[in-house]
């Protein structure tokens, strides 16, 4: 059976109202063109603008990518290069040895650094900041903090490990300082000059702290003011699903990497179920044993801890992006998209 619009939107109406989802959005479009929908609910509009949330490390591996493929930076460049000594001072020590200079760009793109993650590792004083970020308590971390904190926690293992990798946020943090050496401006204006390029005008970096225009974050039943992290990181971002569209369709047909050789970043390595990590890109699969023995096909692209989504399934010739806007529980738009995976 072919889902039509009225297919998807009433999968989409089904999905607000549960699980403390207020509201969804879901763009559905084909690489073809004959497939292009897009649907909304509860708090939503098709042209709501909401956060993207870990969607941001696809854009920020995607100007890596780019400068790579212009020549400006090779993937296999150790990051101590573009960075000062005191930043790469003991930031990576494992076991009494210090491996801080031997970490490259393509081990930050690809989760396998192996360094702590400031925001879900427990900090020296006890604390784990997402537990705080989901409680509402606001705070800023900008990436001079991100890298203290980091030296003061304990590393996973050395960099670079065969078939390990460790989803964290703190190596998307640290690439800002290889855009901003490479490209001789702050970070929030080399994306800024990306969205533009693109043609995404309802896409920017959060920096206003004041800034009320796009769906609030919720965590269950509550709405979440996360505005000072927001505004602190420098590579947080809003977003529409039609921005998001334009943006995964510009990846997967080589806009920052040569298409005939974006097969190259699919060296995947498990990081938590049902997620695998390639070269900054993430994959969403599914074993036939969770499927009913059908066959689920790979979700390729990015996902966001408030269920935000930006893939493609080569199989389908199709793309996803939209969100439901909630932290505690981001699955739901999983099963919205295989149901209608099952159905196209």
């Amino acid at each position: 059976m072919a889902l039509i619009k009225s297919d998807i939107d009433s999968l989409v109406a089904r999905v607000v109202g549960k699980s403390h989802i207020a509201g969804a959005v879901l763009y559905v479009s084909s690489g073809t063109g004959s497939i292009d929908v897009i649907s909304s609910g509860g708090n939503f509009t098709p042209d709501s603008k909401y956060y993207i949330a870990s969607i941001n490390k696809m854009f920020m591996s995607s100007l890596i990518l780019k400068l790579a493929t212009a020549g400006k930076l090779r993937l296999e460049d150790k990051l101590a290069e573009y960075v000062s000594a005191e930043i790469i001072e003991n930031l990576h020590v494992y076991k009494d040895t210090d491996y801080s200079r031997e970490i490259t760009l393509i081990h930050l793109i690809s989760q396998t650094s192996g360094l702590p993650d400031y925001i879900e590792d427990k900090q020296e004083n006890g604390k784990i900041v997402i537990k705080e970020l989901e409680a509402g308590i606001d705070q800023a971390w900008p990436v001079e903090k991100v890298i203290e904190a980091a030296k003061l926690m304990n590393p996973h293992f050395p960099p670079g490990t065969p078939g390990k990798a460790k989803y964290i946020d703190t190596n998307h943090q640290i690439l800002e300082l290889v855009v901003e050496k490479v490209m001789g401006e702050p970070v929030e204006k080399v994306l800024c000059n990306l969205f533009q390029e693109l043609g995404m005008s309802n896409t920017y970096v959060c920096e206003d702290v004041q800034d009320k225009s796009y769906v609030p974050i919720r965590f269950k039943d509550k709405e979440r003011d996360l505005s000072q992290f927001l505004t602190s990181t420098k590579n947080d971002i809003i977003s529409t699903a039609s921005d998001q569209m334009t943006f995964i369709k510009a990846f997967f047909n080589g806009h920052f990497y040569p298409k005939d050789k974006l097969n190259e970043l699919e060296k995947w390595n498990r990081i938590f179920f049902p997620f695998e990590y390639g070269i900054g890109i993430q994959k969403f699969s599914l074993p036939k044993i969770l499927t009913l023995m059908s066959t689920s096909p790979d979700m390729i692209g990015h996902a966001g801890s408030t269920g935000a989504v930006a893939f493609y399934v080569r199989e389908k010739n199709l793309y996803f992006t939209g969100t439901v806007n909630q932290q505690a529980k981001p699955g739901a738009i999983y099963q919205l998209m295989l149901k209608i995976l099952k159905n196209i």
